[in-house]
Formats: C-alpha cells, sequence, structure tokens
C-alpha cells in the first residue's frame, strides 16, 4: 500500500485522489436531463395518454393526436424541470449530513500524525483511519488493530448479527475463502456495532465490494491497479470472490437497484434504509388505478352507445379519446415533485431540517405518533441539583457543601480524562470559593465496584487532621457509615422513596482522620458520619414544553421509549405536562403477544428499561394499529426502531449509521423543529390533496356530461381538439397548487387520503357539475333560437368550451382545501391563476385562435344566461361543501 501506521502526508494524499478518484459511487452522480425526461414517460397516466394518441393516430385524427402529445410533452417537461432541481437540490442537502471518517494524516513526510475529520469522499487507498461505534465502515479496510470490534455486514451479506473483526498478519487458512468471512478484512456499507480499531484503506468507490454488488461491472478488475495485497492476494475486489454469490431470493446481495433497496430480517429494510410507499402514496397509487380503468373503458363505451343510439361508427372515436383524456390527471407528477422539493428546501432554509428522501414529506405530514428517547430530547444529556436533605427529611445546605468540597478535589487530583455530570451539577449549584477553603490532600475516584468516590482535604488552621469526604450512591455510603441497622433501614428507605419519583441520589459523608504521609487507600473508608442526601434530576430541554405543546396541538401523540428507570422517565413527563399514567418496563413486554402490544402501546405513553429490540417492536405495534409513526434517535441502540418508523429522524449530530439510515435530519436534537417539518409536511400533502379533489371532481362531471350529451344531441357536443386544448388549460391553471399556502385548519391535523371517502367526494361534487353542464345545454337552446341557424354547433362548441373553463374556474377557488370564503386578502397564486383561466374561456371564442378550433362568437343573451347558471352553481358549490368540511 505504500503507507504505514502513521498514516499519509496531505500531498501524497492529494496525489492519490487524483489517481483513484473520490471515493463515491457512480450511483450518486447526478441523473442526466434525457434519462430523467424518459424516465418521466413511465408513469401510468402518461403511458395511457401515449396509448390513445397512438390510437388517434390510427385512425388519421392527427388534430387530436398532436394536441395529446402537446400533453405528454408538457407534463414531461415540467416533472422532468422540477426533480432536476429536486435532484440538484436534494445533492447539496446530503453534502451538508455527508459521513465523516477520522484519519491519520501528516503535513510533513517526518511530521507527527494528526487526527482529522475528513468527507468519506476525500478517503484515498493507503489511508489509515480509526473506527468506533455507531461509524460507517468508510472503504473497503484491512484491520491493523481492533479492541473488541463487531460489524455488521447485514447491507452486503444479509446477516444480522454483528461479525467479530479482528486483526491478523497472516489470514487463517481454515477460514472460508469468501472475503466477507475474513476477520481482518470490513468493507464499505457495513456499520460498526460495538468496539474500536485502526485500519488501512485498501480500495476507495468504484473498486470496493459494495460497487461490485451494485453490479457496476468491477468485481472482474484488479484491486487497487493490479498491487498485491498485504496476504499476497490481489486486491480485495481482484476476484469476483463473495460479492456475486446469490441472496436467500435468489438475487443478488444487494439486489438490482443496488442496496437502498435491501430488505433486512424481518422485512425491515437494509442500511442505509429504504422503505417502501407510505399510506399517502398508497392511497393516491389507488385511487389513480381505479381512474386509469375507468379511462380505459371509456372509448368502448362511447363508441357503443353512439354506434347504438345515433349509428355512428368509429367516426366518434377522436371524441371518445379526448373524452377519456379528459378524465386524466396529468399534472399531477409534476404537482408532487415540486410540492415536495419546495417542501424540502424551505425547510432546509429556515429550519436546517434536511429531508433526505423527499417522499418522507407525505409521511411526515401524515405522522400522528412520534416515538423518541427521554434523554437528549425532552431532558438535555446534564442532571441538575434538585435538594439537599438531612437525615430528618429537611434542608441540609450542609451536605451540599461537603458534596462540593469532594466534586472539586476529586476534580482536581484524580486526573479523571472527562468531568462528571454529576460533580458538575453540584459545583453549579455553589459557590466554588467554599471547596477552595480546604487545601486538597489526595483523591480515590468512583470505580464501579465501590461506586463512591473519596476527597481527602485538610482544613484551615487543622494541621494535625485530614477530613474524609464520601460522596456516592446510597447504598454503599450507608454500608460504611457509623449507624445502627434499624437508622441504617430507615435511610435507605428515605432515599429509595426519592429514587422512586424519578430522582437521582446521591449521599454524602465525613469522617476525621489523623494526618499522615502514606497514601490512602478505600478501607480507610470505614466509620463515617452521615451527612444527608442529595437528589439530582435530569435539566429539562428549554424548549421541551413549548415544543409538546404544539406537537399536541397538531394533533401527534408523543409516546417516550427509553433505557432509563421508569420513575425518572415519568416524573419527567409529569414536569413537562404528559400524562404518563401507566408507565411499561420491559419486563412487562415481553410477556405481551404482538396483538396485545398492538393494544397497550395504543393507550400507555411511557415505556422504560427498553433495549433496542423492545423500541423497534413497540414502533412496530403502533404501526399495525393504523398509527403513521415517526421515531427520533441519536444513538446505536435506536437503529432498529429508527428502520420500523414510517418516518427515522435523527439529529446531525448523532452516530453516521443512523445519520445515513435517517429519512430526516434535524440540526439540532429539538422537538420544535420536528413540529415545523411536520407541518411543512402537511402544507405539500395538503396542496397535493388539493389538486387531487379539484381536478378529479371538475374532470369527472366534465367527461358524465359530454357522454350525456353525446348521446343527446344529433351532433358531438364538443369537437376533439376543443375537449383536449380545454384540458390543457385547466392542467396549466392547477400549477398553481403547488405554490398555495393552506388554510390553518388544515396544518393542525395529520394529512390522511381516505380513497372511499375521496371517491365520494369527487362523486358528489361530479355530479354537481355535471348538472351545471347540463343546465348550461338549456340555456344553450334558449340563446341560440331554434336548431335551424347555419353556425349552431360553432356556437354550441364555442358556449360549451366557455361555460366548462368558467366552471373549473368556480372549482377551483371553491374548493380549496380549508377555505370557506374568500378572505379579503391579496390574490394568491390560485387567485391570478383563476383569473387567468377565466379569461381564457371569455376570449378565446373571439380570438384569433377560436375559428382554427371550430368556435365563433357567442351572443349576448348567452352571458347574461350564463351568469345565472355559474351563480347556482356557486351557491350549490358552497352549500355542499359545508355539508362536507371534512378533509377527504
Amino acid at each position: 500500500m505504500d503507507s504505514g501506521p502513521r498514516g499519509l502526508t496531505d500531498e501524497e494524499a492529494e496525489r492519490r485522489v487524483a489517481r483513484f478518484g473520490e471515493n463515491t459511487l457512480p450511483d450518486r452522480r447526478a441523473v442526466s436531463w434525457a434519462r430523467l425526461f424518459g424516465r418521466s414517460l413511465r408513469d401510468p397516466f402518461t403511458a395511457v395518454l401515449l396509448c390513445l394518441g397512438l390510437v388517434s393516430a390510427t385512425v388519421a385524427s392527427w388534430g387530436t393526436a398532436c394536441v395529446i402529445l402537446c400533453l405528454v410533452v408538457v407534463s414531461g417537461v415540467l416533472r422532468t424541470s422540477g426533480e432536476h432541481r429536486a435532484d440538484r437540490s436534494m445533492a447539496a442537502l446530503r453534502a451538508l449530513v455527508a459521513t465523516t471518517a477520522t484519519v491519520l494524516r501528516r503535513a510533513e513526510r517526518d511530521g507527527d500524525p494528526q487526527e482529522r475529520e475528513i468527507p468519506v469522499e476525500e478517503l484515498v487507498p493507503g489511508d489509515v483511519v480509526r473506527l468506533g461505534p455507531g461509524d460507517l465502515v468508510p472503504a473497503d479496510v484491512r484491520l491493523l488493530c481492533a479492541s473488541g470490534l463487531g460489524v455488521r455486514q447485514a447491507a452486503l451479506t444479509g446477516e444480522s448479527a454483528p461479525v467479530p473483526k479482528a486483526a491478523a498478519d497472516v489470514p487463517d487458512p481454515r477460514r472460508p475463502e469468501g472475503a466477507f468471512e475474513q476477520p481482518h478484512l470490513c468493507f464499505q456499507g457495513s456499520s460498526v456495532a460495538s468496539g474500536s480499531g485502526t485500519a488501512v484503506v485498501v480500495a476507495t468507490g468504484e473498486r470496493t465490494r459494495f460497487a461490485a454488488a451494485h453490479g457496476l461491472g468491477f468485481a472482474e478488475r484488479r484491486g487497487l491497479a493490479g498491487q498485491r495485497g498485504l496476504a499476497g492476494q490481489r486486491g480485495l475486489v481482484g476476484r469476483r470472490g463473495q460479492s456475486e454469490q446469490r441472496g436467500p431470493a435468489g438475487r443478488g446481495l444487494v439486489g438490482r437497484r443496488g442496496q437502498s433497496e435491501q430488505r433486512g430480517p424481518a422485512g425491515q429494510r437494509g442500511l442505509p434504509g429504504w422503505r417502501g410507499p407510505s399510506a399517502f402514496d398508497r392511497s393516491v397509487h389507488g385511487i389513480s388505478w381505479v381512474l386509469i380503468r375507468f379511462m380505459l373503458l371509456t372509448p368502448p363505451l362511447v363508441l357503443m352507445a353512439n354506434a347504438a343510439l345515433r349509428g355512428r361508427g368509429l367516426e366518434t372515436l377522436p371524441f371518445a379519446v379526448a373524452v377519456a383524456v379528459g378524465l386524466t390527471p396529468e399534472m399531477l407528477p409534476v404537482i408532487v415533485t415540486t410540492c415536495l422539493a419546495r417542501g424540502a428546501s424551505l425547510l432546509a432554509r429556515t429550519h436546517g431540517v434536511i429531508v433526505k428522501r423527499l417522499p418522507a414529506l407525505h409521511d411526515l405530514g401524515a405522522v400522528d405518533v412520534l416515538c423518541l428517547d427521554k434523554t437528549g430530547t425532552l431532558t438535555e444529556d446534564r442532571p441538575v441539583l434538585d435538594r439537599a436533605l438531612g437525615a430528618d427529611g429537611g434542608a441540609a445546605p450542609e451536605a451540599l457543601h461537603w458534596a462540593a468540597v469532594n466534586s472539586w478535589w476529586t476534580l482536581q487530583l484524580a486526573e479523571l480524562p472527562a468531568p462528571d455530570p454529576l460533580d458538575d451539577a453540584v459545583l453549579d449549584a455553589v459557590d466554588e470559593d467554599e471547596a477552595l477553603r480546604y487545601d486538597g490532600v489526595a483523591a480515590l475516584p468512583f470505580d464501579s465496584v465501590r461506586r463512591i468516590a473519596t476527597a481527602v482535604v485538610r482544613r484551615p488552621g487543622s494541621l494535625g487532621t485530614h477530613t474524609l469526604v464520601v460522596k456516592g450512591a446510597a447504598e454503599d455510603v450507608l454500608q460504611r457509615c457509623a449507624l445502627g441497622d434499624g437508622e441504617r433501614a430507615r435511610l435507605l428507605a428515605v432515599a429509595a422513596d426519592e429514587a422512586d419519583s424519578g430522582l437521582r441520589v446521591l449521599a454524602v459523608a465525613t469522617a476525621e482522620r489523623p494526618a499522615r504521609t502514606r497514601a490512602y487507600t478505600p478501607a480507610d473508608e470505614r466509620g463515617l458520619t452521615f451527612r444527608g442526601f442529595l437528589t439530582l434530576r435530569d435539566a429539562l430541554a428549554p424548549t421541551a414544553a413549548t415544543a409538546l405543546r404544539d406537537l399536541a396541538a397538531s394533533g401527534i401523540t408523543v409516546k417516550i421509549l427509553t433505557g432509563d428507570h421508569p420513575g425518572t422517565a415519568a416524573r419527567a413527563c409529569r414536569e413537562l405536562g404528559i400524562g404518563s399514567g401507566q408507565v411499561l418496563t420491559a419486563n412487562r413486554l415481553d410477556t405481551l403477544t404482538d396483538a396485545e402490544l398492538a393494544e397497550t402501546a395504543r393507550r400507555t405513553t411511557v415505556f422504560a428499561r427498553c433495549t433496542p429490540e423492545h423500541k423497534a417492536r413497540i414502533t412496530a405495534a403502533l404501526r399495525s394499529c393504523g398509527h403513521t409513526t415517526g421515531f427520533l434517535g441519536d444513538g446505536v441502540n435506536d437503529l432498529p426502531a429508527l428502520r420500523a418508523a414510517d418516518v427515522g429522524i435523527a439529529p446531525r449530530a448523532a452516530v453516521d449509521v443512523v445519520r445515513e439510515s435517517a429519512d430526516v435530519v434535524l440540526a439540532d436534537k429539538d422537538l420544535t423543529a420536528i413540529d415545523q417539518a411536520v407541518l411543512a409536511g402537511r402544507h405539500s400533502s395538503g396542496n397535493i390533496a388539493t389538486y387531487l379533489r379539484v381536478t378529479l371532481s371538475s374532470n369527472l362531471g366534465n367527461v358524465i356530461a359530454m357522454l350525456s350529451a353525446g348521446l343527446l344531441l344529433p351532433f358531438l357536443p364538443m369537437l376533439p381538439a376543443q375537449v383536449l386544448v380545454q384540458n390543457l388549460c385547466f392542467d396549466a391553471a392547477q400549477l398553481a397548487f403547488a405554490y398555495e399556502r393552506p388554510h390553518p385548519a388544515v396544518l393542525r391535523r395529520p394529512t390522511v387520503l381516505r380513497p372511499r371517502a375521496f371517491l365520494r367526494f369527487i362523486t358528489g361534487f361530479g355530479a354537481l357539475n355535471a348538472l351545471a353542464d347540463l343546465a348550461t345545454f338549456l340555456v344553450l337552446a334558449l340563446a341560440l333560437h331554434g336548431p335551424g341557424a347555419v353556425d349552431d354547433q360553432a356556437v354550441f362548441h364555442s358556449g360549451w368550451f366557455t361555460e366548462n373553463l368558467l366552471t373549473q374556474a368556480l372549482v377551483m377557488l371553491l374548493l380549496r382545501t380549508g377555505r370557506r370564503r374568500a378572505e379579503g386578502r391579496t390574490p394568491g397564486p390560485v387567485g391570478w391563476s383563476v383569473a387567468a383561466l377565466a379569461a381564457v374561456g371569455l376570449l378565446l371564442p373571439f380570438s384569433p385562435l377560436g375559428p382554427l378550433l371550430g368556435m365563433t362568437a357567442l351572443p349576448g343573451l348567452y352571458y347574461l344566461l350564463l351568469a345565472v347558471v355559474l351563480g347556482l352553481y356557486a351557491v350549490a358549490l358552497g352549500v355542499l361543501r359545508r355539508r362536507w368540511d371534512v378533509q377527504p
């Protein structure tokens, strides 16, 4: 490798970057605009439109075919542009949370190596890296030394249990030949479960096993420019090895589309994390396929009805195709992409929240249960002093005084690697000058066996006496005090009561000893005088109470999943105003079946003493009850639950593997940011739901009216080109929904589409729209003075075209989510779009384009009668809207 345990120099690292390239996979490169456009044509609605256009071209209806092609191109271009902008935005956002690696580098060849945090993209073969719990292995590496190292390779092999790893000068010949079984090799895509290690990078980027598992064609190449590896083998990707074996399902280890779609044990996704379609996506897809089936049935139904009742045959096919196209929400992919991309960019700019998976905004909008740990979220990662108690239960300032002396001189004399949080809490509660009045002599630091810490000090003016100040766990301190059995039992009961109420309890005692020069030992910690108890509680996060109130107002229930003591968790919840009620502990969880746990989890707020497996099981149980669940975590122990939730959320300071697995990354571990992310998700989902509601109810009404008119009239009620142009104008106007600001009422509840209620909604309003169209037939009959005029059909077509666009403008204005009436503010995007759509409907018949589309000017009487119809239609819309004033 031409390297050593001191790592590479900066100059050599730069040369190797130029030689081997960055440590990235080709999958992360931006997708070209042309490829995105081709992918947009695979949308189900676009595919149906193309089929209908092909049918039109087959029967030589070139006008219809050209308009359909225009619809497809416009939709594809808009969607591709939105996705291209979204991809660029997401790439920039991911750079903010790019995984880093700890590497040894030297400024000069003879300089001392320094540990540095660098982006994984800058790693090169020969770099020496440090690995610790929660780290993602940044490249293919060979271990130089390791201590208790366990690595999860599920993303590569499907094996869920951590694999022990150790350094080896020469591989064990008794080991299997497969690279993944070699204990001295670790691979990109795996993560450190436990222990630590130092390793040298042997392959990066396209030369890693992870790249080979993606099917990138590098498995046949020689590793590292054909050099021999340290064990005399070719580089790690010098042979095919295990990377081309088949997994349990008969597919490659990482699957056709790579790691992001691999499922782990019990159906969970593999690292770095992938979730199936959300409930919102499934609802939209279900509604979409109902419409597609109806679209495919429409042309043959129109043909058969016209042939049976009017004797018209294939000449009505273009009209039938146009009617089917009129039912299509062509702009749905464009609206979805635009709404999500805008929401993600706004969150990143204003709140530092990074949405790594755009569809996760849908899930955020539907979240109604948020699971989180207590420590670091509801409380800060530090204790604070609650009070000092004497033996009689009253205030004992003397106990706090001696505890501060112990904490100060233990920190000064014991040379601890880091201050103990409990000592910091004690010193924050007193004036440190009290401890400086004493002279420190010696210290016996805390250890897990004794569970106490002792400081030996000399009082001012007391030359022949030393004072031992002991502080630690109540049971261990009281055991060393000169107390009777009854008194000791009473004090232990007092400490237990405080602990059960959710407080940490420390006992403080002192003893006077003759001064001496020889060292003090634990044997001197006997015959102590009890001074009192200190109780400490977790410091509440400053924004936790406000954030919890906001979440509750948004209809989100918070569940606490913690490994802490039940009393501690319950106390924090009470102080924050969360109704803790029954606290469920891990031993109780183990006795419940999945069905019982689902019911219990629904009504329980606090789960204590939870292991990682318990957290994942509780999260899955909540999802099985029909809840959309989010989970906030930052440690390796949170990873299973993070994957089990609908939305995985992590702070930027989380361990690498958790941050990479999360769908949403917060700038800080702050619940306020989660509430803002949820509101942004509801904003986007609400606009998408509004678009679906408006376009489908309006389109369905128009289709019903056209089918009815086609059977009642001796001529086609509207020419195919007119139907398609009307549809194109309506679709263009509805792009404004991507920029609309929903009513605040929409943001106060989870955004969930219920397909049955949604279909009832669009059926009801579609029928009302059809009635308005049929009323227009009567208006036209009165305005045209009978069927004898030469331009009757052109006037009818023009009148119905105008009426359709005006009714669609009214639907856009009155069926917006949460809008009951005009709100007296300046017109928003939808208001301006409605005005433009109405102007097109009124002016197009008079424009030079009118005759080209078979339209002509309308008589003045028609506009008066049309105003009456539109007024009645608006009133009916308002009445029906108030009756169904519930988000479908």
